[in-house]
């Protein structure tokens, strides 16, 4: 009797535990959902030159794109590109982890943020450059889709709402997927290849990216004739206003903001000098090498020269072969009086920054657009 008291003691007192259990846990959630109701935001832009009240408990990214005023973000939002920088006067969180590595000293004494990072939880006060007011959101048709590569695309969109767009060469747009295979809507940073004096028209190239939610419903989904939403124009990367020698060197889908830059330049009678280091593995990964070489025999200040790194030995390549930078360093022992523009990985960036500088090119004279 008495073990079977003990036992009889022991199940009432394990089901008053679970029956309590089961009731704060309850408490709790409803007290998180109370918590987490934080009503309506004002976010005020730039000393209330826009406000917008927005509900509270997103992301500033995504609040302000709901409201048409779109931050760059290369990475989707989740912290990687730190392209979404903005200042936050008032109302931001503090800074979390996934920010720190991003933030210098003096950003963090002029309160920069990533928006992607920051929640709205109450009223906010930020400052955006100028410029990103006026940034749109667009409606096109895809034109054509056709393979350069085993893995890139060439996109051609005509535009439809606005019908317009007006941008630098070097400029890129953020695409935004439709929802596929339980995947939501995400938008993804792409460069313009197409020149500015095209203006009812938009090209881009695009790598297939494993598991990329974006590239691969570009490339199994994507259909000619689809409509394809986007908004831009993004970005700083750009020719500058120099008479200054030009190295271009890119890689992959990193030749679209160059391919637009080239056009520009021809098509406006730029003849600063220019050659374009095109690094890639094999044959196969090569694209656009009649254009180019085309170009070169049109106009006399531009030199092409792909390299491969990873051809084999017995093919009849005529080429360069080798890392693209060891071809940069061979081609051009002093770079002190050029200019580098480079577009790719943020690998391939680091390593060619490396050589240009020992090369004499000092940073300043060195523009990049990294690809997340």
């Amino acid at each position: 009797m008495v073990v079977g008291g003990i036992l009889v003691s022991v199940g009432i007192s394990v089901g008053f535990l679970l029956g309590t259990g089961l009731i704060l846990a309850l408490l709790l959630i409803l007290a998180e959902k109370k918590i987490l109701n934080y009503g309506t935001c004002c976010i005020d832009i730039n000393e209330g030159e826009r406000k917008i009240e927005v509900k509270g408990g997103g992301s500033l990214l995504s609040s302000l794109g709901e409201n048409n005023i779109f931050i760059p973000s290369a990475c989707g939002g989740r912290g990687a590109c730190a392209y979404c920088k903005v200042q936050v006067i008032e109302g931001g969180s503090m800074i979390g982890p996934v920010e720190e590595p991003y933030l210098g000293t003096e950003e963090r004494k002029k309160q920069i943020r990533l928006s992607c990072q920051v929640k709205v939880r109450s009223d906010i006060k930020i400052r955006v450059p100028k410029e990103l007011l006026s940034v749109r959101k667009f409606k096109g048709k895809l034109l054509h889709k056709r393979p350069l590569t085993y893995d890139i695309v060439e996109l051609r969109i005509e535009l439809i709402e606005p019908k317009t767009i007006d941008f630098v060469a070097g400029q890129y747009v953020q695409l935004e997927s439709e929802e596929y295979d339980e995947h939501d809507r995400v938008m993804r940073a792409y460069s313009m290849a197409s020149p500015p004096s095209d203006k009812n028209h938009v090209e881009l190239m695009i790598r297939k990216v494993p598991n990329g939610i974006c590239t691969t419903w570009v490339f199994e989904h994507l259909k000619e004739g689809q409509e394809v939403v986007f908004s831009g124009p993004h970005g700083k990367f750009h020719l500058s206003n120099t008479d200054a020698e030009i190295i271009f060197i890119a890689g992959g889908s990193g030749m679209a903001p160059i391919w637009g830059i080239l056009r520009d330049m021809k098509e406006k009678g730029n003849t600063r000098k220019a050659t374009y280091f095109f690094g890639a593995l094999t044959r196969r990964d090569l694209f656009f090498v009649d254009k180019l070489t085309k170009l070169q025999e049109e106009v006399s200040w531009f030199k092409f020269v792909p390299a491969l790194s990873n051809e084999p030995a017995e093919s009849d390549w005529k080429g360069e072969r080798g890392l693209i930078t060891n071809v940069v360093a061979s081609y051009m022992p002093d770079c002190s009086k050029s200019e580098g523009y480079l577009c790719g990985s943020p690998g391939m960036i680091d390593a060619c920054i490396k050589v240009l500088t020992k090369a004499g090119m000092t940073e300043d004279r060195i523009f990049y657009d990294k690809f997340v």
